[in-house]
């Protein structure tokens, strides 16, 4: 999908392919299509594609899905039909739960084009985003700088809040946005700023933006962060918390947070080592103030001796300060089979503690030009990690960009940018998925009935039983007495 170069340039350098989509050769994807039929997965989870894209319906999406209480899923991909070059500008899409495409929302270039991001939905059903590129401001960005839009409910009428116009402002937001109670709304733009090293924004209800803080960077920065890209999370005290992935004390990213007053601070900053290196999630902030994300690298002596990337916790201290702890180093297993190199999350945790997320590489399956092609994983409270599902880079899809989403009932949803389905001839454009937990297999139980007949003198008991958690439920019937039974 087209983009402006510089946009998607990490993106090429992680995953050394063409960025526009998964070229697999024809009997290696006539083999992966077979194969992905019952592709591999955890024991009681069941894995299913609910939507594949094809181009000009959207493809390589790589914000995180939003969901409603209906169980509609919305998101943003690349294609469509805007005339931004043969790839379209991007598109907002609707899916409802079988994964129907309800509505299809094409950006046109001036309003915004690459959208890579998630939406931030309001109680009136209104979607909220950026687009990496598009607006104004040619001269100033190739492309555009980016823009903050607003889209209705109905998925027909969208404004451009806010139209980037480089430094000292912002460009290239790939931000999901946050709001609080008066309606303002909160992000990233990785790069601009009064250094080009990336910016905290606020736009207000009439579309007027601030810059929070502008990112200094190292050395000059004295140690600030710098390329801060996928937004920040919010508390209750108006707090904003985010990730920058290079800069730092070190240079490996940091964890900063800046407060109600605008003021920045940097709570961490990685050293490249065992505790993780160039950050990249959207942080989860749990209700005790502890703080949950991801780094793409460090950790162990994996992947070329860089790290495979990490799971990490940073909680306050009770005498100030911040102290980190990772929870988990991925490719701990032979082959990086649990997962490598997480990008942009967030991850999401249940009611008992459990994290769930995605990596971009790793898995069963190193079908993706010799890589693995991605993991869901879940990870316990006492670090315990569980691959969920295996990307086979087939029609279930390959390289999960984002986290994923989940319902009450503890179903996950998200995307790959790559996998499904061909955008044409060589290149594929992701899909959009569902893991559901399945019940244990076993016996229930029911309680003991007994019947009296007039043909026998004496009762009869009937004991029915379910065998749960297999393709179909079977249910039989033991009888006491008679071997014959008795009819219905």
């Amino acid at each position: 999908m087209t983009i402006p170069t510089m946009t998607w340039q990490r993106l090429k350098s992680l995953t050394a392919m063409n960025w526009q989509g998964l070229t697999l050769p024809l009997a290696l994807a006539a083999a992966l299509a077979a194969m992905a039929a019952t592709p591999a997965q955890a024991q009681n989870y069941k894995f299913k594609v609910l939507h594949t894209f094809h181009g000009k319906d959207g493809g390589s999406p790589f914000g995180t899905l939003v969901r409603d209480a209906a169980g509609n899923l919305y998101g943003t991909a690349g294609g469509g039909t805007g005339k931004c070059g043969s790839l379209g500008c991007g598109v907002v899409f609707k899916l409802d739960g079988t994964g129907r495409q309800v509505w299809l929302y094409n950006f046109q270039g001036k309003n915004g084009q690459g959208p890579a991001a998630g939406l931030l939905r309001d109680a009136k059903g209104n979607l909220f985003g950026t687009t990496a590129a598009g607006g104004l401001n040619e001269k100033s960005c190739a492309g555009g700088c980016g823009v903050v839009f607003r889209l209705d409910r109905t998925g027909r009428k969208e404004a451009a809040l806010y139209k980037f116009t480089g430094p000292p402002d912002g460009y290239w937001p790939e931000s999901t946005l946050v709001e609080d109670t008066a309606g303002n709304l909160y992000g990233t733009t990785y790069e601009g700023g009064a250094d080009v090293q990336g910016t905290v924004f606020m736009i207000d209800t009439a579309g007027k933006e601030t810059i929070l803080h502008s990112f200094a960077g190292p050395p000059e920065g004295g140690g600030d962060g710098a390329s801060p890209y996928h937004g920040v999370v919010r508390d209750a005290a108006g707090n904003l918390y985010g990730v920058t992935f290079a800069g730092g004390e070190w240079g490996a990213g940091a964890v900063y947070e800046v407060d109600s007053s605008g003021s920045e601070a940097l709570l961490y900053s990685f050293s490249g080592g065992s505790d993780g290196a160039q950050p990249d999630s959207i942080l989860l902030l749990d209700a005790q103030g502890n703080l949950y994300g991801t780094t793409q690298n460090g950790g162990n002596d994996q992947c070329g001796g860089t790290g495979c990337g990490v799971v990490f916790e940073l909680s306050p201290q009770s005498g100030g300060g911040w102290a980190e702890k990772v929870l988990y180093d991925f490719c701990s297993q032979t082959g990086c089979a649990d997962g490598e190199g997480p990008i942009a999350g967030p991850l999401v945790m249940d009611a008992s503690g459990n994290l769930y997320g995605t990596t971009y590489f790793g898995g069963a399956y190193r079908n993706c030009n010799g890589d693995g092609c991605g993991v869901v994983f879940k990870l316990d409270s006492t670090g315990n990690e569980t691959v969920l599902h295996s990307f086979t880079g087939g029609p279930d899809g390959a390289f999960p960009w984002a986290g994923v989403t989940s319902d009450r009932k503890g179903n996950l949803y998200g995307t790959t940018v790559y996998g499904g389905a061909r955008c044409d001839k060589t290149y594929t454009c992701g899909v959009v998925f569902e893991i559901s937990p399945e019940s244990r297999a076993g016996w229930a139980a029911r309680p003991l009935r007994f019947r009296r007949r007039p043909r026998w003198p004496h009762p009869q008991q009937e004991s029915s039983l379910l065998l749960t958690g297999v393709a179909a439920p079977v249910r039989f019937r033991l009888n006491a007495g008679r071997s014959k039974g008795w009819p219905d």
